[in-house]
């Protein structure tokens, strides 16, 4: 979400999503709001502290650490006065391990990506972290049914072998599909049973591979898709996973009317032959990507908007 106050962007997304609220994350702030610095404040035993280049670990926990953790906590403080009495699904949301690992910076400044032992280190620190992170929510909200989301937004890019080295002249190796698939299914079973969404805003999302990796719902920017996608579709939709289907712009421009929005939904859908009325069912809609660089006015009418977007899909599937 854009801006800095934590309460007013608490009150924004209980307020607009009143049967499925989120916890805030608020980049604005700066370094250790960010989502690889909120997600690296997570961590367990790992520390990171911001160097030009970037997050890079360190020995112990710095300013930057603490930074991170502080607002966190400003941010779980707000959710949980705005969710008094509140129950039902909740999601909170962390960095997931390859786009983390391929994000942070070993002490030499090379990703820690380029290191398989240091991609292990990494997974089992954050598994730990998010654990703690969920009892806390639980902790403070009673009655949440958490929704853990991972963000992956280079998890693509692992895959193909396009995350650039620290020179920017090479890219790192493409890490074998059976190794993220296994790392990635030992972090969502951090949520004890309780579901995880996988979010990746890049083309050719894997998802075949999150669905075997255990993921509940993927995430993903609609816009993106192409007809390559409809065979990994149709087979996680008759398999039980939900769609969180990015239908609505993550920056300012003028919005369409809600039943504009999902036209592109109701066309896949006929596509692939699937019953309408497991639409509502099998869909969440959502802005494409994170609000953080949009205008708050315009963030909370495009979260307005997905909700008008999905009545729409819901009383008119077809």
């Amino acid at each position: 979400m854009p801006g800095g106050d934590a309460r007013e962007a608490a009150k924004t997304v209980t307020g607009s999503f009143e049967d499925f609220p989120f916890l805030a994350e608020l980049p604005a702030r700066g370094p250790g709001a960010d989502m690889i610095g909120r997600t690296a404040g997570m961590l367990v035993e790992l520390y990171a502290r911001v160097e030009p280049s970037g997050w890079r670990f360190g020995d112990r926990p710095g300013r930057d650490t603490k930074r991170a953790r502080s607002w966190l906590g400003e941010d779980l403080d707000a959710l949980e006065e705005f969710t008094q009495g509140y129950a039902g699904p909740l999601k909170v949301q962390a960095v997931g391990p390859w786009t983390l690992a391929a994000a942070l910076e070993l002490r030499n400044g090379e990703s820690a990506l380029s290191d398989p032992g240091a991609c292990r280190d990494l997974a089992g620190s954050l598994a730990e972290g998010l654990r703690l992170h969920l009892d806390e929510v639980r902790r403070r909200v009673p009655g949440a049914e958490v929704v853990l989301q991972l963000d992956e937004p280079s998890l693509v890019a692992v895959l193909c072998g396009r995350v650039p080295t620290a020179s920017g002249y090479r890219t790192h190796r493409a890490v074998d599909r059976q190794i993220v698939e296994a790392t990635l299914r030992d972090v969502i079973g951090v949520n004890g049973g309780g579901p995880v969404v996988v979010h990746s805003c890049a083309p050719d999302v894997p998802f075949a591979l999150l669905r075997r990796a255990g993921a509940a719902a993927v995430s993903f920017d609609f816009s993106l898709l192409t007809e390559r996608d409809d065979d990994a579709i149709g087979e996680a939709v008759e398999g039980g996973t939900r769609l969180f289907a990015g239908v609505v712009p993550g920056t300012d421009v003028p919005l369409s009317d809600p039943a504009g929005s999902v036209m592109g939904v109701r066309t896949l859908w006929r596509r692939l032959g699937l019953r309408p009325g497991l639409l509502a069912e099998a869909v969440t809609l959502t802005p494409s990507c994170g609000l953080a660089g949009a205008s708050p006015d315009f963030a909370r009418r495009a979260l307005a908007h997905c909700v008008r977007a999905a009545r729409s899909l819901a009383d008119n599937p077809e």
